[in-house]
């Protein structure tokens, strides 16, 4: 509880002791009554006494709502919950003293229950704002800058891009990078949301906002702070509130209007009753219809609206954040809700992007012996193909043959190491190398001449190879001019992709479409696998927003399309869908700027719990604007007909705020969802 929330819940406290002494003390003192024998009994303190002792708990509880209000008329903006209850409350003292009855407890009750519901409003909205603020604790006071063999430390926007960093085991990751050297765990929670530890070793991208667990990392940074993964993390969530959703729209248009609206209402019902009575000979009571004017006016405030729908959607962005997912406006949130097709890239996004060898096929020599010249001739190559063979190689993979057809596929890796020490690229073995662009590569390893590449390469050198069925991309090998097998390597579909699918569309997603750059047969292997409903392969960067705009004009009128992609090639997509998803980890800078909402640790199964976020803060919205309108209405008009007194109305204010506040909380908790 803040200093601020304590003064408020002191002034209450007190309030409430002096109005009930004073209670107590009018009942004794106050009232004037008649003995046994009919006398008239005198009391004891007159009633000028007794308002000024009143003034007391109501200006301790309610000062600062009379300032307020009263500023509000200077800087003609009157109509606002501080104008409403200081309207009631005045007059409910005024009517006091008309009728000289010496009670004022009403109007200190109105003030009391009101200022308690502020002081809860305000702690709940505290508390949601606090899930946010943990999130804050992520970015970093400093970093630890390697210069000159020495370590200092510095404020993280003083380091360069191409620096080199050292982080201690405890401290927090404060810039993006790649580890140059160090092997350790990490702990991610606060930026995916997953509980479970990363283990990180050289020459893997590490991003900023991560807790070092175990060994000390050396980081070459990839981003200055400002660009770093925390540094947008924070922007994004500090801007959410600027985009408001149609929901918080309407409350805030509806509250402009209906506030004057309600205040004119309850001039009416104060003065025409009366002034027809007049008229009809009868007596006017003004008293009594202005009394029901007063209780209008409480019963009216539009506090409940006003608190709890801006903090239903600031609740389910917060519990979002804690579960790894940013979402950068309440009205993305709302969108998220309506979500009946999703279109999503395959690289990245349903597969790792990470390409491994899958098989080895037609190989006339050993499998490992393959592998070992094909990685040898691809040795200065940086594509990711290479690299993937590279890496086949060096991890000293075992491979399990199927007598029948020939064909190797790896064993898994279980009591064996990832990388083998014993294994290593001897360049010294490779002599000339010519690459031929679009085709592959000519090499002389250990003076035999290894070609490595696709189809073309085979027709350029007149090598006869023989075709693979397989899905994935082949690369054929020709050692001295005689074909001896091919490598078939596939990107690797995520291990969730599958299970991601099918709760998409549990979640109420009728169309899945996967569009993606590929050949059809991989694209189709893939789809086919998890489950998705379309395929659209082959496609460029300019096809792809062709396709969306195709399935945009097929989806219903209220239904929104969300694209799901991870590559600078989907930045248009991601911004010409309804909704553009991007993954967070390691998406593109560029694709993460156009989505509305980001996944942080780029698993697929955060699709459908974005959905599932979005239709629970939904139905809380909701629940809130028909419970708070339908109670609103109700007791106006039994205030109208004088059967609400003004503790109803303190119910239909304060208890309906407390009510749709709590209801609001809800939306923070994310993790069954």
């Amino acid at each position: 509880m803040t200093k601020k929330q304590k003064k408020v819940l002191i002034r209450i406290i007190l309030t409430a002791v002096m109005m009930v002494v004073l209670m107590i003390a009018y009942r004794l003192l106050g009232e004037e009554g008649t003995d046994s024998l009919g006398n008239t009994i005198q009391a004891k303190v007159k009633e000028p006494v007794w308002f000024i002792l009143y003034m007391i708990p109501y200006l301790t509880i309610g000062y600062d709502i009379l300032k307020k209000a009263f500023k509000g008329i200077l800087n003609r903006q009157v109509f606002d919950e501080n104008f409403l209850m200081a309207i009631a409350t005045v007059g409910a003292i005024a009517i006091a003293l008309v009728n000289k009855s010496g009670d004022y407890t009403e109007a200190i009750a109105v003030m009391l229950f009101y200022q308690t519901g502020e002081l809860f409003q305000s702690y709940a909205v505290g508390k949601s704002r606090k899930n946010i603020s943990d999130l804050m604790d992520i970015r970093p006071d400093s970093a630890n800058l390697e210069t000159d063999g020495d370590v200092i430390s510095v404020d993280p926007d003083e380091v360069s891009v191409g620096s080199i960093i050292v982080v201690k085991p405890g401290e927090k990751v404060p810039i993006d990078g790649v580890i140059v050297s160090g092997r350790s765990t990490l702990n991610t929670a606060a930026l995916t949301g997953e509980s479970i530890p990363r283990e990180v070793s050289e020459e893997d991208e590490i991003i900023s906002g991560c807790i070092n667990m175990t060994g000390v990392l050396r980081i070459r940074t990839t981003k200055e702070f400002g660009e770093s993964t925390v540094s947008k993390i924070l922007d994004l969530v500090e801007n959410s509130s600027s985009k408001k959703s149609r929901s918080e729209n309407f409350i805030s248009r509806f509250a402009k209007y209906y506030t004057p609206a309600v205040c004119i209402g309850a001039l009416a019902l104060a003065l025409i009753p009366p002034l027809f009575l007049l008229i009809g000979g009868k007596d006017p009571m003004w008293g009594s219809w202005v009394y029901r004017a007063l209780t209008f006016l409480v019963i009216s405030c539009p506090c409940a609206l006003v608190i709890s729908i801006p903090l239903s959607f600031f609740a389910g962005i917060g519990g979002a954040s804690r579960a790894g997912i940013l979402i950068k406006g309440s009205n993305y949130l709302e969108a998220a809700a309506k979500i009946k097709t999703v279109a999503m890239d395959k690289t990245g996004t349903m597969t790792k992007g990470v390409f491994e060898v899958g098989s080895i096929h037609k190989s006339c020599i050993d499998n490992d012996k393959l592998l070992e010249f094909a990685a040898h001739a691809e040795c200065y190559s940086s594509h990711p193909i290479a690299k993937s063979i590279q890496r086949a190689y060096l991890s000293g993979m075992l491979w399990r043959v199927d007598v029948v057809t020939g064909e190797a596929f790896p064993v898994p890796d279980e009591g064996r190491k990832s990388d083998d020490p014993s294994r290593i690229i001897d360049k010294s073995r490779v002599g000339s190398v010519e690459e031929i662009g679009g085709n592959g590569v000519v090499a002389e390893v250990d003076g035999s001449k290894i070609a490595i590449g696709n189809n073309k390469l085979m027709d350029h050198l007149g090598i006869e190879f023989s075709e693979c069925h397989h899905t994935g991309t082949v690369v054929h090998v020709a050692i001295d001019g005689k074909y001896s097998g091919h490598i078939v390597i596939s990107d690797v579909i995520k291990p969730s992709a599958g299970e991601a699918v099918s709760r998409m569309h549990r979640a109420g997603v009728t169309k899945t479409v996967m569009l993606t750059g590929d050949a059809q047969n991989v694209a189709e292997a893939v789809a086919s696998q998890i489950g998705i409903d379309e395929v659209l392969s082959e496609l460029l960067p300019g096809d792809k927003v062709n396709a969306v705009e195709n399935l945009l004009s097929e989806k219903g009128k209220n239904e929104v399309l969300a694209f799901v992609g991870d590559g600078i090639n989907d930045a248009p997509v991601l911004s010409r869908a309804d909704l553009g998803i991007a993954m967070g980890a390691l998406g593109s800078d560029a694709a993460i700027e156009a989505a509305d909402i980001v996944l942080m640790d780029d698993d697929p199964l955060k699709i459908s719990k974005v959905i599932n976020i979005a239709r629970k803060c939904m139905r809380i919205v909701y629940e809130n604007i028909y419970f708070a309108i339908g109670i609103k209405l109700l007791c106006l008009v039994l205030g109208a007909v004088g059967i609400a007194n003004m503790w109803l109305a303190i119910f239909a204010d304060v208890g309906v705020m407390v009510i749709a506040v709590l209801n609001a909380i809800r939306a923070l908790s994310v993790k069954r969802l």
